[in-house]
């Protein structure tokens, strides 16, 4: 099977049986942990936590570059613009820029920060099967509905786009393919002539995009979907022991992050 963005990669990891919902908690700490320090140290420790979960998943490292390659430009756009404007000392100057060493160490700092963000979002969604993730995000968002905020349905919208991104590349792939096939050349030509040659491939993806969105609509209404009601679930959620030692050790390392 061809690896794609934000697809679930079945597997018997002590990473895939957690709880989903200390998997989100621990997530978004270590996100909001990895823009509070500016520190190589710290950001280190990070790395080594979440690289630790990579390796504990088993899923192919393939995977994770599959989901870190659209973000490439990012990282990239990133490190020109704090290595170009970065300030400080210039230590090399290429007509009216100057490269310093302030901006080099915030070009390096920010790019990895982005990039150890960027895995520990795809260690949570490999793991983690779309419908649990759901119930998840519902489960954590159960505050919220007390303010009026319909939870369960932005947790159920955001299953759905994780679930159909890899869809949608996959169609992109074929159509891209088919008009291959007739001829068509998608690297000739500059900016402007790349762009009109998309066409083709983008009207019928957004037909087919379309199209499930409608089946989708009409498959949740035969299962007399109604937005605002609670649903009971086939497998309720079940926190573990396993699920408390994370959480435990996500909050070490975290705390070491920060003194370091």
């Amino acid at each position: 099977m061809r690896p794609a963005i934000a697809q679930y990669f079945p597997g018997p990891s002590i990473v895939h049986q957690l709880d989903p919902r200390a998997k989100i908690v621990a997530v978004v700490a270590l996100s909001v942990a990895l823009f509070v320090r500016t520190s190589y140290v710290s950001l280190l420790v990070l790395g080594v936590a979440c690289l630790a979960g990579l390796l504990a998943s088993r899923v192919p490292l393939r995977w994770f570059w599959r989901s870190l390659r659209p973000v490439l430009w990012l990282v990239v756009f990133t490190f020109a613009v704090q290595l170009l404007f970065g300030g400080g000392e210039a230590l090399v100057s290429i007509g009216p820029l100057d490269l310093s060493r302030r901006g080099l160490e915030q070009a390096v700092l920010l790019s990895a920060r982005l990039i150890v963000l960027v895995a520990a979002g795809s260690l949570l969604t490999l793991t983690t099967p779309p419908v649990v993730l759901t119930d998840g995000l519902a489960w954590l968002g159960r505050p919220l509905s007390k303010l009026r905020v319909p939870t369960e349905e932005l947790a159920l919208m955001v299953t759905i786009a994780l679930r159909f991104i890899p869809t949608l590349l996959v169609e992109l792939d074929t159509i891209m393919r088919a008009q291959r096939a007739r001829g068509a050349d998608f690297s000739r030509g500059g900016p402007v002539r790349r762009a009109r040659s998309l066409v083709p491939v983008l009207v019928p993806l957004f037909v087919s995009a379309f199209r499930r969105a409608d089946e989708l609509a009409l498959a949740m209404e035969a299962r007399c979907y109604v937005p605002g009601i609670r649903r009971s679930r086939l497998h309720p959620l079940e926190a573990g022991l396993g699920d408390a030692v994370l959480l435990v050790a996500v909050a070490a390392v975290i705390a070491l992050a920060l003194v370091l």
